[in-house]
């Protein structure tokens, strides 16, 4: 259920941006111009876009490379440490709110949705591995 869960995340916009300009959909995947319907991938965006844009937008890829880096731990099995898998989502929903923050503060309108949903994904399937990581003394 959890490992079904995690990739369902990949289905979902982690950030919708409103803007003068339009609406954009942020996916782990790439960004998507409703629309229009033109996508632009996660590679080309790292690759072919990037050059000369703030660090700030570096955040997406970021996050989604945390939350696949959690989701190969969840796959892990018996090698799974389920405090790595709920802190990667942790962080991985921080640095989406990175990256959507930097829009708010131009002005834009943000629903950091995978923010959301990554933080609840690590509460609802990882709090007690969590909370024991941070008590031990």
């Amino acid at each position: 259920m959890r490992r079904l869960a995690l990739l369902a995340l990949l289905a979902v916009p982690w950030t919708v941006l409103f803007a003068p300009g339009g609406t954009t959909l942020v996916f782990p995947w790439g960004l998507v111009n409703p629309v229009t319907g033109h996508v632009t991938t996660l590679a080309d965006y790292l690759f072919v876009y990037t050059a000369g844009l703030p660090q700030r937008l570096l955040a997406w890829p970021v996050s989604v490379l945390l939350y696949l880096a959690g989701v190969a731990s969840a796959f892990a099995g018996r090698f799974e440490d389920r405090r790595v898998t709920g802190g990667l989502l942790v962080i991985a929903g921080a640095s989406n709110a990175v990256f959507a923050s930097g829009f708010v503060r131009r002005g834009g309108q943000v629903v950091p949705l995978g923010t959301l949903l990554l933080w609840a994904a690590a509460w609802w399937f990882y709090r007690s591995d969590l909370r024991e990581s941070l008590d031990r003394k």
